[in-house]
């Protein structure tokens, strides 16, 4: 998923007397052909961890429809479900997030039965590339899989009178997907299967509102797989005055500046190290910072001194920044004596910078890295295992949806903007369904949504004390998309495979 912290992302008007002509009359358009659904199924196998597992594929569409029954998009999926299981057997829904993004990159690099190899930490030359059985990541063995994509990405568009722009928003997102959800599962008779959701990055924002929204609605779900979570996208803003985004980060700045090695006196146990980033973060560093310009000299030259420590940078830079470092700019300063920027969405990689006296990172080189392999993969793996889609064009990334998001809702007791915040769907999803499991992936790494800030998220859930056990945290030592690491993805295999297994038993 490539979004920018996450995706930062005319009309024309006729005057002059040009609207009070009289239209000229038209005659009747044709009748456009109507919106149909189609899909192709195959049948594979694949073997998993000595298990040779026989597997249908549907590449299909299913119409998402308007209250007087008509037509108003359709919306792309691909489902793999195991040959002869009943309808018991756990389903899993799976998306990215952007918003914008197709789920082409947790289909090609994280839980689909094909993967494509890409390098860890470096770009990946250009094709042809190699594309395998998914041993390693694919859940098969224990969950049945639909990839969704949502409306403006993939194959996925408005049909009909609907235009694409109607489904971009917090609300109008969840509303499609959930109807989505509904449909599938009414239509493929699994209702009594254990349910459950993986989103990635801006998935994990829409995780939480859709697993609430299906829940209200009578489908409660086993369990949600949280990836690089963002709840709460004040953590991620570093909006004027606002000091809890530079208190998140710190530890992940941290992780990078040791991976690279741009620490004077490295330690040798990462593990300890951000264990002390951290409580410096929420410590000392969050009570300067909050002192503002009535901290005294002598606490902000301590602090100074312990920033240092931490990521590297210089005296002179942190001083001259107030102490105060975002992303950006962290992504230029920490290896510009290399001419080097360091990844935004995994920070172990590195790409040559485009301007080196330039305040901010012009880009992401782990974006760059990867996204071409998953561009291509999918679109040959598409049309020639799956036999779909032939003469369409696949959207990995739609940027005109993240720039034209709909961020607003209706926050109880507020009469002010707020920063668009789902932890409220989350805490209600988990209340009214007190078996509800929540399962967070973060990686070290990851710039995007670091996880000292989706631990504080999840920290201040206002949830009863029996309920946090519900909610597991796990790390891993690769960024936003830690399925790029294979060891990772062996390792976030295990634990998803066996989180759905505990919750759907």
């Amino acid at each position: 998923m490539r979004t920018s912290g996450l995706a930062a992302l005319c009309a024309i008007v006729f005057t002059n007397g040009l609207l009070a002509q009289e239209a000229p009359k038209t005659e009747p358009k044709a009748d456009a052909a109507k919106p149909t659904e189609k899909s192709s199924v195959t049948e594979h196998t694949i073997q998993i961890g000595g298990q040779t597992i026989a597997y249908t594929a549907t590449a299909g569409t299913i119409l998402l429809k308007d209250e007087k029954g008509e037509p108003t998009a359709s919306v792309f999926y691909t489902a793999y479900t195991r040959s002869g299981d009943a309808g018991t057997r756990p389903v899993t829904f799976i998306y990215n997030g952007g918003p914008g993004g197709s789920s082409a990159p947790q289909h090609m690099g994280a839980f689909g039965p094909k993967r494509v190899i890409t390098l860890d930490a470096g770009p990946t030359p250009p094709s042809p590339y190699k594309l395998v059985d998914n041993t390693a990541g694919c859940l098969l063995s224990v969950t049945d899989e639909v990839f969704i994509d949502p409306v403006g990405t993939g194959f996925s568009k408005a049909v009909g009178k609907a235009e694409d722009k109607q489904f971009w928003g917090i609300d109008e997102d969840v509303n499609s997907l959930a109807q989505f959800v509904t449909s599938y599962v009414t239509r493929n008779n699994r209702w009594n299967s254990p349910k459950f959701l993986i989103g990635e990055s801006y998935g994990t924002f829409r995780n939480a509102a859709l697993v609430n929204r299906l829940q209200s609605q009578g489908m409660d779900f086993n369990g949600v797989v949280m990836i690089s979570t963002v709840l709460d996208l004040r953590t991620l803003a570093f909006g004027p005055g606002d000091d809890l985004p530079y208190i998140l980060y710190l530890p992940s700045y941290a992780a990078a500046a040791w991976y690279h090695k741009a620490l004077k006196n490295p330690p040798a146990d990462l593990t300890a190290f951000l264990k002390d980033a951290r409580q410096f973060a929420a410590g000392e560093y969050a009570q300067a910072l909050q002192k503002g310009s009535k901290l005294d000299a002598q606490e902000k030259a301590r602090v100074l001194k312990e920033l240092v420590r931490f990521t590297g940078l210089s005296e002179d830079y942190l001083t001259k920044a107030n102490l105060r470092v975002n992303a950006f700019q962290f992504m230029a300063e920490l290896q510009r004596s290399s001419g080097m920027v360091t990844g935004r969405l995994d920070a172990r990689f590195s790409g040559y910078a485009f301007d080196r006296l330039g305040e901010n990172a012009q880009y992401d080189p782990m974006s760059t890295a990867v996204f071409g392999a998953f561009v291509a993969s999918f679109n040959r793996y598409i049309r020639e295992d799956l036999k779909f889609g032939q003469d369409m064009d696949y959207k990995l990334l739609n940027e005109q949806a993240g720039g034209g998001w709909n961020w607003k809702r209706k926050v109880p007791l507020s009469f002010f903007p707020v920063a668009p915040n789902v932890e409220g769907d989350l805490t209600q999803a988990m209340v009214s369904n007190p078996h509800l499991k929540v399962e967070v992936e973060n990686g070290l790494y990851d710039f995007a949504t670091p996880f000292f800030g989706a631990e504080y998220t999840m920290d201040h859930l206002p949830l009863p004390d029996k309920l946090r056990g519900n909610i597991q945290m796990k790390y891993y030592n690769a960024g936003h998309m830690m399925y790029l690491h294979e060891a990772d993805l062996d390792q976030l295999r295990g634990n998803i495979a066996g989180f759905i297994h505990g919750a759907a038993n």
